[in-house]
Formats: C-alpha cells, structure tokens, sequence
C-alpha cells in the first residue's frame, strides 16, 4: 500500500469507505466467532478450493502492481492477467477460500459469517466500485470487453 500508484479520483461517499473497511476486514471481525465444524466433503475438496483461492487472490494481486486501494478510486486500469478473465477476481479468490473453509469446518454459524463475507465482497462492494468506475469511459468499455465479474464465462 505504500508504493501503491495514487488515484485519479477517490470517491468521497463515506458509506463506501465504511463498506470498504467491513468488507476488507470482515474476517478479522469474526476470527474468534468461528467453529471448528465438521468437515461436509472429502479434504481433498476442501485443500483444492482453498489453494485455488489463494492461487486466483496471487494472481490477481500481481496483475494489479501498483493499483491496489481499498476504496473505489480510478487508477490505471488493469486488463491484463486475471483481469482479463473476470473484473473482480480478488473477490473470486475470496469467494473459494471462503468456500472451502465453510465445507472443511461447517457449521451453521461458520456459514452465516462466512456468507456475509461474501456478501461484503461479491454483490456488494464489487457494485459499488462498479457504479463508481463506470464513470470512466475506459472502465465502462472493459465491462463491456470482460463481461463476468466473478466467475468466468458463468457471473
């Protein structure tokens, strides 16, 4: 974050600033609310979608270089790497970590916390980084070039 290339425009919407701190440490919240569970399938599921999430979150923070902020803000656009598969594949690692631990560890409780934290990432900040980027003709166009927000070819 230090050497993080500064934006073009931030949004001022303190709501988005808000959500953005919720979303980005939503798991720090709940650490200690979590179960030990039960497992729901085979380890080897579990150990897949997790390695695939980090893989994918690795990924899409080295595509990003120098573009990472944790509000919506308008730096260089990125559409190489994992972005030109999906707009908001840092979400989708989130989507199968979260995923993975909810079937490695589940619980009702795990699943509600878990699931809120998708939520934080998925439908809700990534719209709302969307309707504030949208703005920019370029961004607007690489919605229009990469369709998916999350999982290519399906959402």
């Amino acid at each position: 974050m230090v050497i993080r290339r500064p934006p073009k425009r931030i949004t001022p919407n303190p709501w988005y600033w808000l959500l953005a701190f919720v979303a980005s440490y939503w798991l720090v919240f709940i650490i200690f609310f979590l179960q030990k569970g039960r497992p729901v399938v085979a380890s080897w599921i579990t150990d897949s979608l997790a390695t695939l999430g980090l893989a994918i979150v690795l990924w899409a923070r080295l595509s990003l270089g120098r573009n990472i902020g944790f509000v919506p803000a308008q730096r260089e656009l990125v559409h190489t790497g994992a972005y030109a598969f999906v707009r908001h594949p840092v979400y989708t690692g989130v989507l199968f970590a979260h995923t993975a631990f909810v079937l490695r560890a589940y619980s009702p409780l795990n699943l509600l916390l878990l699931g809120m934290g998708v939520l934080w990432f998925t439908p809700i900040k990534s719209l709302v980084e969307e309707d504030f980027l949208r703005h920019d003709p370029q961004y607007a166009a690489h919605m229009q070039r990469v369709r998916a927000r999350w999982i290519p070819f399906v959402i």
